[in-house]
């Protein structure tokens, strides 16, 4: 599946509606998109990376990967893109930039978090191995006692639910931001867009639907579970969230969405991509949150930075870049 203009007309015609789907789901109606995100799931192989935070263990669980055309970036400049890449070591190919995403379970006393779920097979073959990650690891869906979502994006929510539509992690409470599941739920927005752009509003739904009886809305910055705080990051969504990790002493910042591309955003803030809701304040949120991680050297996360996607925030004389943590070894 390669993400680029032509299979997102559908979704450029609604902003609010642009989420990270394939080009077939966009042209489906609802029914069909509803299929679709409940078909089996394809195998792929787990790739798992740990660490320590204090007494919390984090497994990044790596989902997949999928490419991201260059044709979806507001402001880009390819004189730019080319110098940038040219002092690294990513490949632009013909389909754009390769970026991963990635799950993430923490484990604290005795309980056992997962942020984000994964796609499950609703963006391709090429993603979908989440759970193959949890089962490497010995964990059954069962164990998980809370799932914390950044967004309702399907590469972030998908893995929620089961292919008969019920729910993949049948003991865990969801915890969302409430802006965030009022405004896929709200039927006047779906209705405002065009028709087959509504099935990005049922796929959000669906995902959810099996655990309203298990869910936690959630406003502002708050604590959401003993060790952490959700931190609204709002633009790519209007409820997108990070989370706060405070354990030990020590602090990893799970931020979501607000890097796509390691190669490019760092270095160009601005640059935005079609799948943010609000681009002018997507681009706010993001200048705010690398200048504090870069003056308080904060270590952090995030579902689409290089996987293993942990390392910090260095300031340049003209944007930002990032350092990936070295592995940790002894865990």
């Amino acid at each position: 599946m390669t993400i680029n203009r032509r299979t997102l007309l559908g979704a450029l015609t609604a902003a609010p509606a642009a989420v990270l789907v394939s080009g077939q789901a966009l042209a489906q109606d609802t029914a069909q998109a509803t299929t679709q995100a409940t078909a089996p799931v394809t195998g792929l192989p787990p790739v798992l990376h740990q660490f320590s935070i204090g007494e919390a263990r984090v497994t990044v669980l790596l989902d997949g990967h999928l490419p991201l055309g260059t044709q979806l970036f507001a402001n880009f400049d390819a004189e730019k893109a080319n110098a940038a890449l040219a002092r690294g070591l990513h490949q632009m190919t013909p389909a754009g930039l390769q970026i991963p995403v990635q799950a993430y379970l923490v484990e604290l006393g005795d309980k056992k978090i997962l942020i984000d779920a994964g796609t499950a097979d609703l963006m391709g073959p090429n993603l979908g191995a989440m759970g193959a990650g949890l089962a490497a690891m010995g964990v059954n869906p069962s164990e998980i006692s809370t799932v914390l979502l950044t967004h309702m994006h399907p590469d972030h929510a998908g893995g929620l639910v089961a292919a008969d539509g019920t729910a993949v992690f049948a003991n865990a409470e969801l915890v969302v931001s409430q802006v965030e599941w009022e405004f896929w739920h709200d039927d006047a927005i779906m209705a405002s867009v065009p028709e087959n752009s509504r099935g990005f509003f049922q796929m959000a739904r669906m995902t959810v639907a099996p655990y309203q009886n298990r869910l936690r809305l959630i406003a502002g910055e708050a604590s959401v579970l003993s060790g952490f705080t959700a931190l609204p990051l709002p633009g790519h969504t209007p409820g997108h969230t990070g989370y706060m990790l405070d354990s030990g002493g020590q602090q990893l910042l799970f931020w979501g969405d607000i890097i796509h591309s390691t190669a490019l955003q760092f270095a160009f803030p601005d640059w935005t991509i079609a799948f943010d809701t609000d681009p002018e304040l997507t681009a706010a949120t993001r200048h705010k949150m690398l200048d504090r991680a870069a003056t308080d050297g904060l270590l952090l996360t995030g579902s689409h930075i290089d996987f293993p996607g942990l390392g910090r925030v260095l300031r340049q004389t003209e944007g930002y870049a990032y350092q990936p943590a070295p592995w940790q070894f002894g865990l």
